[in-house]
């Protein structure tokens, strides 16, 4: 599930960028914007080996290369495993770093305070807080200097609903983990930003918001916009941040939510 089509020798290097979660959602749009965008893609996926092999083919189709990496974020005993596969594909490519991390992958999680369990807690802590960390960690010799690292938190670290506080705990914890980052990566030049999505209609969280009118609605209700997001809307972010002319952008909180709940 390596390789694509050959690029020509005498072009420019192309930029390569690594995306958890790339096989399905907005990390799927994502790296579609990418491709388009002259990127090649280095994607994991959880288990949904099709899903990932129809990414993969979308990048190639823009004339990009990609690999898909199978990866489970909520178990860190395997990053330095992934890390040994991710080099192995940059050597296939002739190249021994790549230039952007995406660290994208989650799961949703609904549920009050008081009905939330340890168990649900630390897996979203796992997979949201304990990855970001440790799977850059490893990830760190790989990435080249002067690139980019985009952690991806939520809307919900900055305005609550019921329901969300396990995962809104989380993904402020992604938002000042992302300012340490940026403090410790600064002299090799890397930049590190965070983008926060509203809510956006995918299948995140068994699809609600795409699939319920009410919810869907309601989240129009209240965004100045009037309307909930779409992929789209977010898959355009992730390429411009990542774009040339956005490198002085750094240790800083960006969403895109429409104007969400303000």
């Amino acid at each position: 599930m390596n390789q694509a089509r050959q690029t020509n020798p005498s072009a420019p290097i192309a930029p390569i960028a690594l995306i958890t979660g790339g096989s399905r959602g907005l990390g799927r749009n994502a790296i579609e914007h990418l491709a388009r965008a002259g990127t090649d893609i280095i994607l994991t996926y959880h288990s949904n080996r099709a899903e990932a092999e129809a990414a993969v083919a979308a990048v190639q189709a823009e004339g990009r290369r990609a690999a898909a990496l199978q990866l489970d974020v909520g178990d860190s005993t395997t990053f330095a495993a992934f890390a040994a596969n991710v080099k192995s594909v940059l050597a296939d490519w002739q190249r021994t770093q790549f230039d952007y991390l995406v660290n994208n992958a989650g799961i949703g999680m609904h549920s009050l305070i008081e009905e939330t369990t340890e168990e649900q807690f630390d897996e979203l802590m796992r997979i949201h807080l304990k990855a970001p960390y440790f799977l850059t960690q490893k990830l760190l010799p790989l990435i080249a200097d002067g690139g980019r690292i985009l952690n991806v938190s939520s809307g919900l670290a900055r305005f609550a609903l019921p329901g969300y506080s396990a995962y809104g705990a989380m993904k402020g914890g992604v938002e000042v983990l992302t300012r340490y980052m940026a403090k410790e990566l600064g002299a090799r030049h890397i930049s590190v930003n965070t983008l926060a999505p509203g809510a956006i209609a995918t299948d995140f969280s068994g699809g609600v918001l795409r699939d319920n009118p009410q919810v869907n609605a309601m989240v129009a209700s209240f965004t100045a916009l009037g309307r909930a997001g779409v992929p789209d809307d977010i898959g355009g972010v992730v390429a411009a941040l990542l774009a040339p002319g956005t490198k002085w952008i750094n240790a800083q909180r960006i969403e895109a939510s429409g104007g969400m709940l303000i």
